[in-house]
C-alpha cells in the first residue's frame, strides 16, 4: 500500500442541535479541528430534487487515524469544509496494516 498524500486542509465540523425558542431546533455546525487529508472523487450523478437539480460526487477522503472517541476522528453524519464546499460523511473504515489511516466515504452535493 502506498501512503497517501495528505496535501488538502480541512475542517472537521459537527452537528449541534440549538433551540429555536418556539419549541424546535435548528442544526448547527460545529468545527472540531483541522485534518490534513487526500481527496479523491468517485463518478457523480445528477438527481432531479424538488426545485433544482443536484449533482451529487462521491469522495474517499484519506485521514491519520486517532483514537476512538477523539474529537479529531471522524464518524458519520459529520462532515468536512473546505472554504464553500461541504463533504457529508457517510461511512469511517481504518486504512493500512497498522490501522494508521481512516477513509471516510463522503458526498458532496452541488445545486445546479
Amino acid at each position: 500500500m502506498n501512503a497517501p498524500r495528505l496535501n488538502r486542509s480541512l475542517v472537521l465540523e459537527a452537528p449541534i442541535k440549538t433551540t429555536d425558542g418556539a419549541g424546535g431546533y435548528t442544526r448547527d455546525w460545529q468545527p472540531l479541528g483541522v485534518l490534513w487529508a487526500e481527496l479523491k472523487a468517485g463518478s457523480g450523478r445528477e438527481v432531479a430534487a424538488s426545485s433544482a437539480t443536484i449533482s451529487r460526487v462521491p469522495y474517499r477522503i484519506t485521514v491519520r487515524a486517532a483514537p476512538y472517541g477523539a474529537a479529531s476522528r471522524p464518524t458519520a453524519g459529520q462532515r468536512f469544509r473546505d472554504g464553500a464546499r461541504l463533504f457529508h460523511i457517510n461511512a469511517v473504515a481504518e486504512r493500512g496494516v497498522e490501522a494508521q489511516f481512516l477513509t471516510c466515504h463522503a458526498e458532496e452535493e452541488i445545486a445546479s
